[in-house]
C-alpha cells in the first residue's frame, strides 16, 4: 500500500505534562508538514492519563483528539490511544519528547519498503551528566543489537499491535521492551522485520535528572536490579516513574 491508502495514528500518553505537551505537539505538526510529500493521513490522540493540570485543554487547543484513561499506568495509556485509533499504522511517543522531521522521513521511508512492521529509534537529551551519557550511549548499544525500542518512539502497524495484545498491562515499567520482543516474534512468523533507527535520534527530555538526585536514581536502579520481576509489576516500588514530579 501506498501513504494515500494508510493513515498514520500518532499517540501520546500525558499525565500532568502541561508544561511540556504543547512543545511536543508543535514538533510533531512541524514533522508532518514538512513530510506531507509522502501521502500520509495522520491524526494525533493525547491520551490524559487522569491528569490534574491543564493537559487536556492544552492538547485539544494544539488541535489533538482527547482520550481519558483513569488508571495512571503507561500501559494502559497506550492501549487506549491504540483503541480510539483508525490508522493502519500507530506511532507511541512520550509527551515530554520531540519529532524532528528528518526521523519522521525515515519512519514514512520505512512503511513504504514494506520489509518491516514497525521500527524504534535512539535517542538524544540534552544536559546530561557524564555517568547518565554513558548510560544513554550504552542503552543505545543494547538497544540497536537486540532491536528494543524505547518508550519514547515505537512505531508499529495496527494489525500487529492488536494480533499480540498490544502493551502489557501487568508491567508497569520495560512494557515496550516486552512489546518490541513480540512484535519481532510476529515479525519473523510473517517474514518481515523490526529495526531500530539510528540516523536521526528522537530529542526527548532529561528532566529526570533536575527531578531526582543521583542517590534516588541510584536506589530505584538498584531495586529494579535486585529484585526485577517483582519491581516491573509493582506501581509503589517505580516512584521514578510513578510518583508525579514533573
Amino acid at each position: 500500500m501506498n501513504g494515500t491508502q494508510m493513515k498514520l495514528s500518532i499517540i501520546i500518553p500525558a499525565y500532568n505534562e502541561e508544561r511540556l505537551i504543547t512543545h511536543c505537539l508543535e514538533s510533531i505538526d512541524a514533522a508532518l508538514a514538512v513530510n506531507s510529500e509522502f501521502g500520509y493521513p495522520s491524526e494525533v490522540i493525547v491520551v490524559d492519563n487522569n491528569s490534574t493540570d491543564r493537559t487536556a485543554e492544552l492538547a485539544s487547543q494544539a488541535g489533538a483528539r482527547i482520550c481519558f484513561e483513569p488508571v495512571n499506568q503507561i500501559a494502559r495509556a497506550r492501549n487506549a490511544g491504540a483503541a480510539a485509533a483508525d490508522g493502519e499504522w500507530l506511532m507511541f511517543v512520550d509527551a515530554d519528547s520531540w519529532l524532528n522531521p528528518s526521523l519522521l522521513a525515515d519512519i514514512f521511508s520505512m512503511i513504504d519498503k514494506g520489509m518491516a512492521v514497525g521500527c524504534g529509534s535512539t535517542m538524544q537529551m540534552a544536559g546530561l551528566p557524564r555517568w547518565a551519557r554513558f548510560t544513554l550511549w550504552l542503552w543505545s548499544r543494547v538497544s540497536i543489537m537486540c532491536r528494543w525500542a524505547a518508550g519514547s518512539l515505537l512505531v508499529c502497524r495496527a494489525d500487529t499491535f492488536r494480533d499480540i495484545g498490544g502493551f502489557n498491562e501487568a508491567l508497569y515499567v520495560a512494557e515496550e521492551i516486552d512489546l518490541s520482543r513480540r512484535i519481532k516474534k510476529w515479525a519473523r512468523q510473517h517474514g518481515l522485520g523490526f529495526v531500530i533507527l539510528t540516523a536521526h535520534p528522537l530529542q526527548t527530555s532529561a528532566r529526570k535528572m533536575s527531578l531526582y538526585s543521583g542517590k534516588e536514581i541510584a536506589g530505584q536502579f538498584l531495586r529494579l536490579g535486585l529484585h526485577p520481576r517483582r519491581a516491573i509489576h509493582d506501581k509503589q516500588q517505580l516512584g521514578l516513574w510513578y510518583d508525579g514530579r514533573r
